[in-house]
């Protein structure tokens, strides 16, 4: 199963792309998917809606996994991820891929073990999960592959509980 993992934002939106077989994780792909500051917003997600229908096109993913909203003190910022958010989730309902949304802490539980993991021990917990040489870089890139990883190990039992 390949999973697209994304990581939210305006100005970044991280991305990252999981093969599981088994219990066996790869990654094939991630990066960040930067827009231009001072850009009009409508040109941002219109850019971010391209590049995700692009990496659908691409890898042709079972899932789309999601990082939820995180409402912290900053209303402003909380209302460009969530339109970030919403042009993935557009993207991904054009090409009939489903999606699935997990909390931040969901997210760092399912990968380091506790849902208070700090970033750079997701990075490494993820490096390592998917055997790579260095821990993924910069963190957007690391946090969706986290959100991916997140999918992968369990949408067999999501699907197994029916």
């Amino acid at each position: 199963m390949i999973v697209l993992g994304i990581d939210p934002g305006t100005a970044n939106t991280g991305y990252g792309v999981v093969l599981s077989r088994g219990s066996t994780l790869a990654a094939l792909d991630g990066g960040v998917i930067e827009t231009r500051a001072g850009a009009p917003v409508e040109r941002r997600l219109a850019e971010i809606h391209a590049r995700v229908c692009d990496l659908i096109a691409e890898h042709r993913p079972a899932a789309v996994a999601i990082e939820d909203l995180y409402f912290g003190r900053n209303v402003h910022s909380a209302s460009a991820v969530g339109q970030a958010r919403g042009v993935v989730l557009l993207s991904a309902g054009m090409a009939g891929v489903p999606c699935f949304s997990y909390t931040p802490q969901a997210v760092k539980q399912a990968v380091c073990g506790t849902g208070s993991a700090a970033k750079d021990q997701v990075q490494r917990m993820v490096g390592t999960l998917l055997s790579l040489a260095e821990p993924p870089e910069p963190d957007h890139a690391a946090d969706a592959l986290a959100v991916a990883i997140c999918h992968a190990n369990g949408a067999p039992l999501e699907e197994a509980l029916g």
